[in-house]
């Protein structure tokens, strides 16, 4: 009988407060559309019984593991957390777009997300998180992460390896569904929305989070 795993990204965030000033990334809080958008996850999930709910240690993953699982123990796990950045005015001013909205496209280990983190570390951090992930005792778990910690644990359930996929679009409170099997992982589904199934929006979240630091940076 193969194990699933339902792989959740944290629901919507704003890193900008209500004046428009940057908000940090390791303090931001859900927004009222994403405390929404969890509880439409929660009603998804309605009916699974779960054995491990584990989440980042960064609040929004927290806050959306708690609203989508109420009243389980929700495990954080440090090195689950988002792939992470450098300083954005350490970049220079005219590349700093097209850095910021490509950043989890990323190709080459040694490439670095917005200056932080490179690739090869992120992925030398995740991938035995995983493994300890696995080697816990649970046919059925919950895993609420980030956008490019699940595109690196997508990409391995696919190939098996340290390839990274950074196309995978992860919207926000979306779902995935692996599983695990004797044969490995089979990946069944992959970003589902359940507040928004058919996909409207046709920006990816970091060109999203451009729109809003850019009102900042304007200023």
């Amino acid at each position: 009988m193969r194990r699933r795993l339902y792989l959740m990204r944290h629901a919507e965030v704003s890193y900008v407060d209500d004046t428009g000033r940057p908000i940090s990334p390791e303090q931001v809080p859900l927004t009222e559309n994403g405390r929404a958008q969890a509880v439409a996850a929660r009603e998804a999930l309605a009916g699974v019984e779960l054995d491990l709910v584990v989440a980042s240690d960064l609040p929004r993953t927290a806050e959306t593991a708690e609203l989508v699982a109420p009243g389980r123990e929700v495990e954080r796990w440090p090195e689950l957390a988002e792939w992470r950045g450098g300083r954005l005015d350490a970049i220079p001013p005219e590349e700093l777009e097209r850095a910021f909205v490509g950043a989890l496209r990323v190709k080459d280990e040694a490439e670095r997300f917005l200056g932080g983190e490179s690739l090869g570390e992120a992925l030398d951090r995740v991938h035995p998180a995983l493994e300890r992930l696995l080697a816990r005792e649970w046919e059925t778990a919950l895993a609420v992460l980030h956008g490019g910690v699940n595109r690196i644990l997508i990409s391995h359930a696919l190939s098996g390896d340290r390839t990274y996929f950074g196309t995978f679009e992860q919207a926000p409170g979306c779902i995935n569904v692996l599983d695990l099997g004797d044969d490995g992982w089979i990946v069944r589904t992959v970003n589902y929305i359940p507040y928004d199934p058919l996909h409207p929006a046709r920006e990816t979240t970091m060109e999203h989070y451009w729109e809003q630091f850019r009102g900042y940076l304007g200023r």
